[in-house]
This record gives C-alpha cells, sequence and structure tokens, in this order.
C-alpha cells in the first residue's frame, strides 16, 4: 500500500460495504455470519486474531434487530451489522496491511447473494 498521498501519510484503507437485498437466510444465521468472517480474512489475507464476536440484538424494534460482528485481525478488523428488516449488510473491513478491495467486495456479494452492493473506500 501506497503509505504516501502527495503530502498525506496513510496508516491503512477500509472498505466500507453496503449488500442490499441480501439472501435472508444467511444474514439471519450465526453460523453463517461466523463462517463468512474465517472465509473473509482467508480471501484478503489476514490473520485473525481470536475468534469473531457476534451477537443478535436490538429485538426491540423491527430496525434494529440484528447479528452484529466483529473480528479483530492482527492488521484492525472487519465489523459488520445485519438488518433483518431490510435484508442489508453493512460490512466494514480495515486493515493498514494491503488486500485486494475488489477480491472482498465480490467475496461479500457473492456469499450473502446480492446483486447490489454500495461500495466506498476510505484511506486513513
Amino acid at each position: 500500500m501506497k503509505r504516501k498521498i502527495g503530502t498525506k501519510k496513510l496508516y491503512g484503507k477500509e472498505l466500507l460495504l453496503t449488500l442490499i437485498d441480501c439472501n435472508p437466510e444467511t444474514l439471519r444465521s450465526k453460523q453463517k455470519i461466523v463462517a463468512f468472517t474465517k472465509q473473509m480474512c482467508g480471501v484478503i489475507g489476514m490473520k485473525p486474531y481470536g475468534k469473531p464476536f457476534v451477537a443478535r440484538f436490538g429485538l426491540g424494534k423491527d430496525f434494529t434487530a440484528g447479528y452484529s460482528l466483529a473480528q479483530l485481525i492482527e492488521t484492525s478488523s472487519i465489523t459488520g451489522h445485519f438488518s433483518e428488516l431490510w435484508n442489508r449488510v453493512y460490512l466494514d473491513v480495515f486493515s493498514c496491511k494491503e488486500y485486494d478491495e475488489k477480491k472482498a467486495a465480490a467475496f461479500a456479494k457473492k456469499y450473502f447473494g446480492t446483486k447490489r452492493v454500495i461500495q466506498k473506500l476510505v484511506y486513513r
């Protein structure tokens, strides 16, 4: 990864994905979310630090219900929120180590069974 853009020093990059109209079964399954996280680490060549934390909460309101994910990796983190109401996945992959964001996005898109993705890449 380039460590500078102009005179700005860069620490890493963060891929922000909004996956729309996902497979409802997949985003409602803790086991599938855990499996996704482990596979994503392989796709982007990152080493997980511990096990992924995956919890379902926010059940008091329909728009907050769903799983959230946090996976520390040795070079930062993978986090996600899974909306059961809208069948959407909000995924962030941040790392100071270089990774192929196109491969990461393609894998997430295929895994969650969506054709529509909003994607943004942020250098930090």
